[in-house]
């Protein structure tokens, strides 16, 4: 695997062609200026709508306005993203994010004169325009909002203070792809050299257990150090969830992230409930682990270390592009030829190079394409991280070629759905299609690994995020120490008695950036349990399942996730597709005990 000490190292074909949003920075100082330019007439509607077509006027105007705007917001995030320590593109965000509080106190006033107008006298005003019916099912939705939203002097406040409310996710952000410095690790030729998290996803399935534990500790070290900074970071973007929820009179912060996407809180409920009673097989799961490493003890760095050894695992990008392609077959021909042009127009930031944000995400830029980060390691887990966010951007590409700007965004809920149908289609297909056994033993390994992170280690944190919430919107203090002992009280009920703590161990989530967007985890597991069923059925090659599925990815948000799930055939208000999910996983457990 290469690795490259700056972006000029490596190759033009593995990086990003961001001249597809600006041909260079002076087009994007255009594009930011005529935003700022648009901001007084924006404002000159407030106060001013009192017809039909002065409505119209304003709502084609924030619309070209907003989609400007993300323009120049995510030419300066992928920049920033590409190098984390470079104060040029800092300073290109900054100016973006200040533009985007302006825009939102510029607009401000629009969703509290909406709901001041009777529904009657709106549906008045559509009916005398064409053009308002484009808008007509976003207007009327936001009378569901009526209750949540203030007078227009407070959301004027609210807007001023975005940045301000954002500042502990820029924070913690800033802290762990910036400035967050591990500990040293060993290499094979007995050198010291500074952990990154590129080496850590590798080290910390190495053979060896004392190179595991090296890195562990290493990897670690910084924010044991930084327990109480990172609390106090954690605590404030919590803390001010729940303030405005309360402001917005929610019961609570949790039904707050539920409401715009219409799901139950019993959904939520449901999901940690139903994991707990079947946890056993992931018990199971972890005694035969300690058995099969021969280790009288098993500790959280014994939990990623492959159970099958000896295992070729030196998957180029090239290599792993042609299998995901190979792989995603039963989604069709224009699938998987969309997808491989993909490659080809450098859609993907491929390798990790220095002060380069961490993980991977696709970012679907309406009226663009998609743009896919990775920090591919030339292995497995970098095969499935590849088709996972392949998944998201063929979600982006579809919803974005069907659907009108306004509807083409979708949800959260419904986007690791596409993400994960994926991943389960890429293991079926690898199970498949490998004839040496002991490949075939490390894939149904890592297959249940992989069902572990994705919906156990996710339903984990989203009990962590409730919790928390909880005693948030009880006043209770939120701390470096309340958040181990929240953290380490949940690791326990999970893993079992098999696992002995190291001290470490209450610290997950001091690591964890997720948890700076409110109740988004519990997604993924959701995602995953539809995903199973949903993959299941395309591999039976039912015409009409692939015409349901692709219909799925080209609804973008045009109706309520659950209602679009619905339609594939997975109902997520019902305990079933969350009981079907962990059956499997325990019969992957009982085979893979069997071998």
């Amino acid at each position: 695997m290469p690795q490259y000490k700056s972006r000029e190292e490596v190759p033009l074909e593995e990086k990003w062609n961001l001249a597809d949003i600006y041909e260079d920075i002076s087009h994007w100082e255009k594009d930011l200026q005529s935003v700022e330019e648009r901001l007084p007439k924006l404002k000159e509607f407030d106060g001013s709508i009192n017809d039909a077509k002065s409505l119209y006027d304003y709502l084609v105007l924030s619309e070209e306005t907003g989609y400007t705007f993300k323009k120049v917001y995510v030419y300066a995030m992928l920049q920033v993203d590409l190098d984390t320590r470079d104060s040029n593109s800092q300073s290109y965000l900054d100016r973006a994010k200040t533009l985007g509080v302006k825009l939102s106190s510029a607009t401000s006033f629009f969703m509290p004169f909406l709901l001041s107008l009777e529904e009657s006298t709106l549906k008045g005003y559509i009916s005398e325009i064409d053009g308002l019916t484009y808008f007509e099912e976003d207007l009327l939705e936001s009378y569901r909002y009526k209750k949540h939203v203030l007078t227009k002097e407070k959301e004027e406040v609210l807007s001023d203070l975005g940045e301000a409310l954002s500042a502990p996710s820029n924070t913690f952000g800033m802290i762990n792809n910036a400035d967050i410095k591990f500990g040293e690790v060993t290499t094979k030729e007995g050198e010291k050299v500074e952990l990154t998290r590129g080496m850590y996803s590798k080290l910390i399935e190495d053979e060896n257990r004392d190179v595991r534990l090296e890195a562990y500790k290493a990897y670690y070290q910084p924010y044991v150090q930084l327990k109480n900074t990172i609390a106090s970071t954690l605590s404030s973007a919590i803390k001010n969830n729940v303030t405005l929820s309360k402001m917005r009179q929610y019961p609570s912060a949790l039904e707050k992230s539920l409401f715009s996407d219409m799901v139950p809180k019993e959904v939520y409920d449901n999901l940690i409930e139903a994991t707990k009673a079947n946890i056993a097989p992931l018990h199971r799961y972890a005694a035969i682990r300690k058995e099969v490493l021969g280790l009288e003890e098993l500790r959280q760095y014994d939990l990623n270390v492959p159970l099958v050894k000896d295992v070729k695992e030196d998957i180029s990008f090239e290599e792993a592009y042609d299998t995901m392609l190979k792989s995603l077959a039963p989604l069709g021909e224009e699938y998987v030829e969309t997808l491989r042009s993909f490659k080809e127009k450098r859609y993907f930031d491929v390798r990790e190079t220095p002060g380069k944000r961490s993980g991977a995400y696709n970012l679907g830029l309406y009226g663009v394409h998609p743009f896919v980060l990775l920090n591919h390691q030339d292995d497995l887990d970098s095969l499935f991280t590849l088709v996972h966010e392949c998944g998201h951007a063929m979600h982006s590409w579809y919803s974005s070629k069907h659907q009108p700007q306004i509807t083409a965004g979708y949800s959260i809920f419904v986007a690791e759905v596409a993400s994960t149908v994926n991943e389960v289609l890429l293991i079926r297909y690898l199970l498949k299609t490998t004839e040496d056994a002991k490949m075939k033993k490390h894939l149904l390994n890592h297959f249940i690994d992989s069902f572990r992170g994705t919906l156990f280690t996710q339903v984990m944190f989203a009990e962590f995020e409730k919790i928390t919430h909880e005693k948030a919107g009880n006043g209770e203090p939120l701390n470096a120490d309340v958040f181990n002992e929240i953290y380490e009280g949940i690791f326990r009920e999970f893993n079992g008695d098999e696992v002995v703590f190291d001290k470490e161990v209450k610290y997950g989530w001091s690591r964890i950036p997720h948890f700076y967007r409110p109740f988004y985890v519990y997604k993924y597991a959701t995602g995953y349990a539809a995903a199973i069923h949903i993959a299941d059925q395309l591999l039976e090659r039912k015409p009409e399942t692939l015409e349901k599925y692709l219909t799925f990815l080209k609804s973008g948000s045009s109706d309520y996730p659950l209602e679009l799930l619905k339609a594939t055939g997975v109902d997520l208000t019902k305990p079933e597709p969350i009981k079907n999910a962990l059956t499997i996983f325990g019969e992957l457990v009982d085979e893979f005990s069997k071998l």
